[in-house]
């Protein structure tokens, strides 16, 4: 069962899901061209945006990641659903 959210809350999620997309291709690509400036540039740019987003994320909704890889208010929010993958 999950609760209704607020269009914000899919909109970061869709916003992250597109950043990690050009992550993963960029990645790919950098794999076999590791001198492309361009690219290596491209890359960093979409990171940082991914960090923003996901702080975003993170202070209106709760930890996006468990283990560490968010913070979390008291008490501790990590149970706290829904998930990202439950909406």
């Amino acid at each position: 069962m999950s609760k209704q959210m607020p269009d914000e809350y899919y909109q970061l999620l869709h916003d992250l899901q597109t950043v990690d997309f050009v992550l993963v291709e960029l990645n790919l690509y950098l794999n076999t061209h590791p001198h492309d400036r361009k690219a290596i540039e491209q890359f960093n740019f979409y990171a940082q945006k991914k960090q923003v987003l996901k702080q975003q994320f993170d202070a209106k909704f709760g930890p996006l990641q468990g283990f560490g890889n968010s913070y979390s208010r008291a008490p501790f929010e990590w149970g706290d659903a829904p998930w990202p993958w439950q909406v």
